[in-house]
């Protein structure tokens, strides 16, 4: 098993919206793979809601609703950006330590 301080913070939330980890030794197990899928997944979605955001605010016709609407998308794709960023930090951290 992994040490504590190199759990991978994985790309979802559990109960109550609390963060879920990975403990593995296997960076190619199944859960990683699908960790590693969900993330790419997640950035793929920020990307077009960025680019989707671009279009709507220069659009001078788009409608308040639909700016709000594009506002919660894009708050919820940015956790997920976060999130993403966070534990590939957390990796790289893990992985420059010595004995890794």
């Amino acid at each position: 098993m992994t040490a504590r301080n190199e759990l991978r913070l994985l790309p979802w939330s559990g109960p109550e919206g609390k963060p879920c980890y990975l403990s593995t030794d296997d960076p190619d197990g199944w859960m990683s793979r699908l960790a590693d899928n969900i993330e790419a997944v997640q950035l793929g979605t920020a990307a077009e809601l960025l680019e989707r955001a671009s279009e709507e605010l220069d659009d001078q016709d788009t409608n308040p609703e639909d700016l709000q609407r594009l506002a919660k998308e894009l708050t919820g794709a940015l956790r997920d950006v976060l999130r993403v960023a966070t534990s590939r930090g957390y990796l790289l951290a893990a992985s420059a330590t010595p004995g890794n």
